[in-house]
């Protein structure tokens, strides 16, 4: 029988973990460093990518990502080593897709030329706003018109571009984002990410938010009014959302993110980059170094990942609940049963299914338009019956 985790299939992320400069709503492992050592990352990379095909020999690679940080920012020619490496490690899908993370600051077209030539062959940038204004308090050191440029030359580049957006940010009215993402939607190839500001501790925004410093942040209305917006305007325009924040057109999904969202199994490579391997049918969790130094050195000398955690099957289930229903597509609850051994509290779906926030179909259980507005707390209810 096929184990669990080929029905979301097998992907490699790589996390580069250096930016120009740190975002203040960042809470991703990202560093600022005046020099960097490519050849020496370019060894620890290849390291770690020989010791995870060893472990996960034979299967068929579905996606490559490079996150970070600011991946952009990476020697073209380590990427291309990286990429020769995967080659030649994993059987690869004849669709196989390597999507890069770009800034526009760090954006040029010979860059991106070089990049196509190692191998990338998806572009996923972070513009995040299209106003100069927000872009300053966002912390961005791009403008508007170095963000426009720099797609246009992603788009001459790449048959696949996709962009990041953040909405709900500081004295943002629900006519500015519609303006703003009608912009967007005609700058749009095929994907756009479109994530609601979130003010995460840790972070920059973080402490002034708590010190009072954060003003003019939408309420929790305008926020709910800005995310039906957002689904009436990119369904209209063909770029419906498949997932909570995430819109494509028909086929341009991403595969990599599929790969987390349908609960898969993926190698997480890199500083403070995650992973779920299925090894011997026991899935574990892994998590690797954050601080980049210490991980570089683990890379070329030994091991780079804190102790593996067994994760129970109730754990699994519970996983698949938080990943699959943030999908449009939902869960199979047979999948569920299959981890848990029990199925979803029906009581529990039944009251959901009353407040119009889920709906249950004979071999699908799937969150409602209604639902993904305040998904949270639809996945809280489920978790805890």
């Amino acid at each position: 029988m096929a184990e669990d985790w080929e029905q979301g299939g097998f992907g490699l992320y790589i996390h580069w973990p250096f930016c120009a400069a740190k975002c203040p709503y960042c809470d991703f492992n990202s560093h600022v460093s005046r020099s960097i050592d490519h050849s020496a990352w370019r060894k620890g990379y290849l390291a770690e990518l020989r010791r995870a095909a060893h472990e996960t020999k034979g299967r068929v690679l579905r996606s490559v990502f490079f996150g970070g940080g600011t991946p952009s920012l990476m020697d073209p020619d380590v990427v291309a080593d990286i990429m020769s490496e995967i080659y030649r490690l994993w059987p690869t899908a004849n669709d196989l897709e390597t999507t890069l993370e770009a800034n526009p600051s760090s954006v040029e077209a010979g860059r991106f030329a070089a990049f196509r030539q190692a191998g990338i062959n998806r572009i996923s940038m972070g513009v995040q706003a299209l106003n100069d204004e927000d872009l300053r308090r966002l912390g961005r050191i791009h403008t508007v018109g170095e963000a426009r440029t720099a797609f246009d030359v992603a788009r001459a580049t790449f048959d696949r571009v996709s962009f990041d957006l953040i909405y709900g940010r500081q004295k943002q009215t629900l006519d500015d984002w519609k303006i703003e993402l009608k912009q967007a939607l005609n700058m749009a190839i095929d994907h756009l990410s479109l994530y609601q500001l979130t003010i995460e501790q840790g972070t920059a925004f973080g402490d002034r938010y708590n010190a009072g410093k954060l003003a003019g942040l939408p309420s929790d209305d305008l926020g709910a009014d800005m995310y039906e917006v957002t689904q009436d305007i990119c369904g209209e325009a063909g770029m419906p959302s498949y997932e909570v924040s995430n819109h494509a057109r028909d086929g341009a999904q991403s595969r990599h993110n599929l790969v987390y969202w349908r609960y898969g199994d993926y190698v997480g490579i890199g500083p403070g980059a995650h992973g779920r391997l299925t090894i011997d049918g026991q899935r574990t969790a892994t998590e690797c170094f954050s601080n980049p130094k210490r991980w570089l050195e683990a890379a070329l000398g030994g091991e780079t990942e804190k102790p593996r955690e067994r994760l129970a099957r109730e754990d699994q289930a519970s996983e698949l609940l938080l990943m699959g229903l943030r999908l449009k597509e939902g869960i199979d609850p047979k999948r569920f049963f299959n981890l848990s051994g029990r199925n979803i509290d029906q009581n529990a779906i039944n009251e959901l299914i009353d407040l119009d926030l889920l709906n249950a179909q004979k071999d699908r259980i799937i969150v409602s338009n209604q639902g993904f507005m305040i998904l949270n707390a639809v996945l809280r209810r489920l978790l805890e019956a």
